[in-house]
């Protein structure tokens, strides 16, 4: 945006293994929660997030509250915030109107984030853009979605399009952990997002970021991956790199 300020976008999950504390803004004087970081010149947005009430527990905003937003925001950081309404179509259009305000765009129109963080789904989606559904080429910003949840209630939310995503002047997916369902993790998610070559963002939304993102994946989750193959991540083509923590 205006002025030299900062602009990030983050995807806060309560089921990310990784905690993601990632600045790209000058350092600060001080104090507070702010880590050294000057947060009254930084702003925050989304990268997806449920239309409900920001209070509620499946609220993006209120996870994020808890786990490092807290401090941030008494620190100074402006957050781009939904209104707190179900209608994801008035959210979206609102919430495009804010981008535009606080946050730079291309020659596209679409918002320009310093760093934008990502996770990504064993079926490939990033934010709440889903494998084979129009959302994955829509030209909005930010999209809208209306969906049934696993309890077969009608859920609304939104997310940023993959173009919004690979406008960003630095895009990091973050992908961690295993549990009993899935004991290697996200290692075959990895391989269609890194490597299989049939693989597009309709099929594996994740694939998109393939030569724009850096990738910060634990070992678990690169298991899977052509051995060696990114000992020379700085030439293998994909993205920034990928970083392979132990």
């Amino acid at each position: 945006g205006g002025g030299g300020r900062r602009a990030a976008a983050a995807h806060v999950s309560h089921s990310e293994h990784i905690h993601h504390r990632v600045h790209r803004c000058r350092p600060g004087r001080g104090g507070g929660g702010g880590g050294g970081v000057d947060w009254s010149n930084c702003v925050m947005g989304f990268v997806s997030h449920r239309c409900v009430a920001l209070d509620d527990d499946g609220a993006t905003y209120h996870k994020a509250l808890g786990k490092f937003l807290q401090s941030w925001v008494d620190s100074g950081l402006t957050v781009l915030n939904l209104g707190g309404s179900t209608d994801a179509e008035a959210e979206a259009a609102a919430y495009e109107a804010a981008l535009a305000q606080h946050v730079a765009r291309d020659a596209e129109g679409y918002p320009v984030f310093d760093l934008c963080l990502i996770g990504v789904g064993m079926d490939g989606h990033v934010g709440s853009i889903y494998p084979n559904i129009p959302d994955v080429e829509s030209t909005r910003a930010v999209v809208p979605i209306t969906g049934v949840d696993g309890m077969g209630r009608v859920s609304t939310k939104l997310s940023l399009s993959l173009r919004s995503m690979l406008a960003s002047r630095s895009c990091v997916v973050a992908c961690a952990g295993k549990s009993a369902k899935a004991p290697l993790g996200k290692a075959r998610a990895m391989v269609r997002a890194l490597e299989a070559p049939d693989e597009t963002p309709m099929t594996f939304p994740a694939s998109a970021l393939r030569t724009k993102a850096t990738w910060l994946i634990d070992q678990d989750s690169a298991v899977l991956l052509a051995s060696g193959a990114y000992a020379r991540s700085r030439t293998s083509g994909v993205g920034a790199g990928v970083a392979i923590l132990p």
